[in-house]
């Protein structure tokens, strides 16, 4: 069981950067691929970033390419979102997530562990 945490998130004007970090508890942290997602109210979960287990290929959604930037630091068992140039449709909540074999790390039903959600508001 892996226990994924949730931190950093906030209000935003349009145009500023925030950085979400998620830490993971309960398991071996580098044995798992990991991933972002978020929520708008009324939407479906929808991918955002991930990054495989040694940290070397990362993939992003094309709405955050170039904007967003994910990282781990397996020492730390801690996954990061670095937002930058964030926009009013950015607002969601953001939820971390790990899986252990996710072939297709794009797709949500990949992974087995999710965090409880950040909230992150971009106002205009």
């Amino acid at each position: 069981q892996v226990l994924l945490v949730e931190s950093g998130g906030g209000l935003v004007q349009a145009g500023g950067s925030r950085r979400l970090s998620c830490t993971a508890s309960g398991g071996a942290f580098s044995r798992y691929a990991m991933g972002w997602f978020r929520q708008a109210p009324g939407k479906e979960r929808d991918f955002v970033a991930a990054i495989r287990t040694n940290g070397w290929y990362t993939y992003y959604a094309n709405s955050v390419k170039g904007r967003f930037t994910i990282s781990r630091d397996n020492t730390k068992n801690t996954l990061y979102l670095q937002m930058n140039s964030l926009k009013p449709e950015d607002t969601a909540v953001y939820y971390c997530a790990a899986g252990l074999n996710p072939g297709d790390v794009i797709n949500i039903v990949a992974y087995d562990y999710w965090g409880q959600g950040s909230q992150v508001t971009v106002s205009s």
